[in-house]
C-alpha cells in the first residue's frame, strides 16, 4: 500500500470521526476502530479505509487486531488514541463500576494499543502517536474518574515520548475543550450556554478542529515536537 496507515480508535462518531475524516482527506489510509461492527464498516467505507470492531480495554483483543492491521493493511505510521467514555457522577456517589469502566477505556485503552503498536514502530524507527486527553484532566466537577484517566493519559504521553524519541517516534497529547459531539448536543440548553460563555472565541469547536491539529502532529512539519500537550479549546479555561 502506497498510502501511510493511520489507526484511529473510537472513530465512528464525534471527535474520532472528525479526526478520521481529516486524515483521510490528507491521503492517509484510515483504519477505523470502534465497538459497533456495522457502524465501523460504514464509517470505513465512507472514508475509503478499513474497519475493525475492537474493544480497546481488552489487552488480548487489541494484540490480535494490531497484528491483523499490520498484516492485512500495512504498517501503522500514525496511531491516534481517541476512544473514550464518560460515566459522570459526583465522587461521593460514584460506583466502583463507573470508576473501573472509565479507567479501563480512557487510560488502559491507550496503553493497550501503544503496547502492541510501539514494538513495530521501534523496529521501523519511525512513528507518530497522538493521544486524545481532555481539558478536564485538570479536574472537573462530577468527573473524578474521567479527569483521573485523562490526566493519566498525559503522564503516559510524556513518559512514552522520552522512551521513544531515539527511535524517531514522536508522542504528543491533545486536550480538546468544548467540542460539538453527540454528547454535547444532549446537554440542557442552559448548561450548553454556560460552557459556551467560557470560550473566548465565542463558538463551540468542531471535531475537524481537533483533526487538523492531529494532522499537523502526524506530519513531517512536527518532526521535532514530542512530549507536548496541545489545548484545542478556543482559549477556554475550565
Amino acid at each position: 500500500m502506497d498510502q501511510q496507515v493511520a489507526l484511529v480508535t473510537g472513530a465512528q462518531q464525534g471527535i474520532g470521526r472528525g479526526i478520521a475524516s481529516v486524515m483521510a482527506a490528507r491521503a492517509y489510509h484510515v483504519v477505523v476502530w470502534d465497538l459497533d461492527p456495522e457502524a465501523v464498516a460504514e464509517t470505513a467505507r465512507e472514508l475509503g479505509g478499513t474497519g475493525f470492531a475492537v474493544d480497546v480495554a481488552d489487552f488480548r483483543a487489541v494484540a490480535d487486531a494490531v497484528a491483523q492491521v499490520e498484516e492485512l493493511v500495512g504498517p501503522v505510521a500514525v496511531l491516534v488514541n481517541n476512544a473514550g467514555i464518560n460515566r459522570d457522577r459526583m465522587l461521593h456517589r460514584m460506583s466502583e463500576d463507573e470508576w473501573d469502566q472509565v479507567v479501563a477505556v480512557d487510560m488502559k485503552g491507550p496503553f493497550n494499543v501503544m503496547r502492541h503498536v510501539v514494538p513495530r514502530m521501534r523496529e521501523r524507527k519511525s512513528g507518530r502517536i497522538i493521544n486524545i486527553s481532555s481539558a478536564s484532566w485538570q479536574g472537573n466537577v462530577g468527573q473524578a474518574n474521567y479527569a483521573a484517566a485523562k490526566a493519566g493519559v498525559i503522564g503516559l504521553t510524556k513518559t512514552a515520548a522520552r522512551e521513544l524519541a531515539r527511535f524517531n517516534i514522536t508522542v504528543n497529547a491533545i486536550c480538546p475543550g468544548f467540542i460539538d459531539t453527540p454528547m454535547t448536543r444532549r446537554m440542557p440548553p442552559e448548561a450548553f450556554q454556560v460552557m459556551l460563555d467560557k470560550i473566548p472565541m465565542g463558538r463551540i469547536g468542531t471535531p475537524e478542529d481537533v483533526g487538523r491539529v492531529v494532522a499537523f502532529l502526524a506530519s513531517s512539519d512536527a518532526a521535532y515536537v514530542t512530549g507536548d500537550v496541545i489545548n484545542v479549546g478556543g482559549g477556554m479555561v475550565l
